[in-house]
């Protein structure tokens, strides 16, 4: 009991732990927050193309939920869910025997798949090296679980992004816990040549360091091979290997929030207890959807590869007669990154364009130091749509 007179305790203030306050919100929000949904506004700064979910898909969440999936499922997916995706994996990484369905994790989005992923695998105090620009939620995972991040930075060379491999491979010392790399690229659109896969792996083999490869847009590659070089090709079913993936972006399921975990089998039951501790399983109905997608769309996700790589050679294109604009031309995703002579402050710059040109970007500082002066462009859009945003944009530069 406190004595009369004495003085009180102080109270603490009711905050989150500290790597969480320090997290940044997003700064592509912060853009489109400001005129998101606005009729005359061109929104290309999101992730995800224009087009609405291909109706197999949905008619087989409606069938589901019409026949009452509505029930909690195993915490790692339906059994023929994993099956499929085993079946899948295999077909495009030549691993059909040693990808088996014990290996897969269906989760609620890829992005929850990289959180769990990590939250299986790092600790406060450890070192994660990742390849920048990434998407920020990336390296945010580590950083909110207490990880030190270090970073490599791609280059443009001979109008390509660039990795220097032994810039890396230095970087990659022993101690190391962790390597985060996304290949295809979001922001960048660069695709790291098989090569280089080899050499990573065989590195972080050695020296027993974890990769946590973000794969999502593996099907998004403009070399005709239909997939882009994966650190699954080639990999022992023991490697220190977890692959994230998600049915967002091959098969147009942005909203659907639906991914999947390769990783060693070992790692398998405390990746499922973490399931049940964050969202306890995926929603049936929506796995179904996703079962449809894997089974019967591989013609969706070629036509929807075909698409993107139309749009970006139409955004680079109609980008080469804007004045003072510097695009780099992308091998994969959907994203051109470009640079404004004369502009540095990317955010300053991509609320102007909202304000000014209604044309929505994001800011390259929503990928972080590496990605400042840089902006992001969408290109899962009609050719005729993109020329709009492009002279939107050189009308915006000539009146600046």
């Amino acid at each position: 009991m406190r004595r009369r007179g004495a003085p009180k305790a102080p109270m603490l203030a009711p905050l989150a732990r500290d790597p969480v306050r320090a997290l940044a919100a997003s700064r592509i929000r912060e853009v489109a927050n400001a005129a998101m949904g606005a009729p005359d506004v061109l929104a290309f700064w999101f992730g995800e193309p224009d087009r609405p979910t291909p109706p197999f898909i949905v008619d087989a969440a409606k069938a589901a939920l019409d026949a009452g999936d509505t029930f909690y499922l195993p915490n790692l997916g339906l059994p023929v869910l994993r099956e499929s995706l085993a079946a899948y994996v295999g077909r495009l990484h030549g691993g059909g025997a040693s990808i088996g369905a014990a290996r897969i994790g269906v989760t609620s989005s890829g992005v929850s798949a990289l959180m769990l992923a990590a939250q299986a695998l790092v600790s406060p105090g450890d070192r994660v090296v990742a390849v920048v620009p990434l998407w920020p939620n990336l390296t945010a995972i580590a950083s909110v679980l207490g990880a030190r991040v270090d970073t490599v930075p791609l280059s443009v060379a001979d109008g390509r992004w660039r990795l220097d491999v032994e810039r890396l491979l230095a970087a990659l010392t022993p101690g190391t816990r962790l390597l985060m790399i996304n290949s295809p690229g979001n922001p960048t659109g660069w695709v790291m040549p098989a090569e280089a896969v080899r050499a990573v792996r065989e590195h972080c083999r050695r020296h027993g360091i974890w990769i946590l490869s973000d794969e999502a847009y593996e099907r998004l590659v403009f070399d005709g091979s239909g997939c882009a070089p994966s650190f699954l090709d080639g990999a022992d079913p023991q490697d220190r290997l977890v692959v994230a993936n998600t049915f967002s972006k091959t098969w147009q399921m942005t909203g659907w929030r639906l991914g999947w975990l390769v990783m060693p089998e070992p790692l398998v039951p405390d990746v499922e207890k973490l399931v049940e501790f964050n969202t306890s399983c995926a929603p049936g109905f929506v796995q179904r959807a996703g079962l449809a997608a894997v089974r019967d769309g591989e013609a969706v996700a070629a036509a929807f590869t075909g698409y993107v790589q139309n749009g970006a050679d139409a955004l680079m294109a109609a980008l080469a007669e804007v004045p003072r604009v510097r695009p780099v031309a992308p091998d994969g995703a959907m994203y051109v990154l470009l640079r404004v002579e004369g502009e540095r402050d990317s955010l300053a710059l991509a609320k102007a364009l909202v304000r000014d040109a209604r044309l929505g970007l994001a800011p390259g500082v929503a990928f972080g130091e590496a990605c400042e002066g840089w902006l992001r462009w969408c290109v899962a859009r009609p050719a005729a749509t993109l020329q709009d945003g492009a002279d939107r944009l050189a009308g915006f530069l000539a009146r600046r």
